[in-house]
């Protein structure tokens, strides 16, 4: 009987998400989302995504699409879920559901290492930010008084802007832009302050996805529990 009824939930489970889920990522954040040198989709978020896939039982598509585009696909049926180290702000609540977040991040702001004219957030007067378009970190920007914001549709187009002095300053997430100061011993960071948002989270279109949305928040406390999580964090190098 046991058996049984064992057999029996975990064909519920597998029948409730029958098709494929299709992840929405903008695929070029990393270490949370981007191709590597075989153009495969990796990161921290993707196989975080597979981690919560086998402890909640459903099959899973990614498609890559610009960040700005993820919240519209998401409303119009294009895609099931976001996973793209998405903050979770409240202008954002309006419009989607959030699993619990899982992770935490600060924002960084980059400028270039010979620029000495920028020391303090006093400084950024009639300068022009580079920012992700859609990202938490525009939100912020735009409440510095005085700036030009210039967002982008790719985080390196930002940072390739502020190597060629298009825009004096980057602001960024800290967990990405300590990576690009590794690799751009050119770059600098001169500030950090927590994130205007509640930390990463993955979306879903509102009031649609109770259920799978407490499966996800399930699996992330197991994958924390069994060590999973830990090992991803040391993986990607965010711990």
């Amino acid at each position: 009987m046991k058996i049984f009824k064992f057999i029996l939930l975990t064909f519920f489970c597998i029948s409730a998400y029958a098709k494929p889920l299709i992840i929405g990522t903008d695929g070029v954040y990393p270490p949370f989302d981007y191709r590597d040198e075989n153009s495969t989709l990796v990161g921290f978020d993707v196989d975080l995504i597979d981690a919560i896939s086998k402890k909640a039982g459903f099959e899973y598509e990614f498609i890559v699409m610009g960040f700005d585009g993820l919240i519209p696909a998401l409303k119009t049926g294009k895609i099931d879920i976001i996973a793209s180290a998405m903050s979770v702000t409240s202008e954002r609540e309006k419009a989607v559901d959030f699993s619990d977040n899982y992770f935490l991040t600060e924002n960084l702001y980059l400028k270039r290492a010979d620029n000495t004219s920028i020391k303090s957030l006093n400084d950024l007067k009639g300068k022009k930010i580079g920012v992700l378009l859609g990202s938490a970190q525009e939100f912020s920007a735009r409440k510095i008084a005085g700036v030009n914001v210039i967002p982008t549709k790719e985080i390196f187009t930002s940072i390739l802007a502020l190597k060629n002095g298009k825009v004096d300053v980057v602001l960024v997430d800290n967990s990405i832009g300590y990576g690009f100061l590794k690799k751009n011993t050119d770059l600098a960071w001169f500030h950090k302050q927590i994130d205007d948002g509640d930390g990463f989270a993955f979306a879903f279109d509102k009031g649609k996805f109770k259920d799978l949305i407490t499966k996800f928040n399930t699996a992330l406390k197991e994958i924390k529990a069994d060590g999973t999580y830990d090992k991803l964090l040391e993986k990607y190098e965010l711990k």
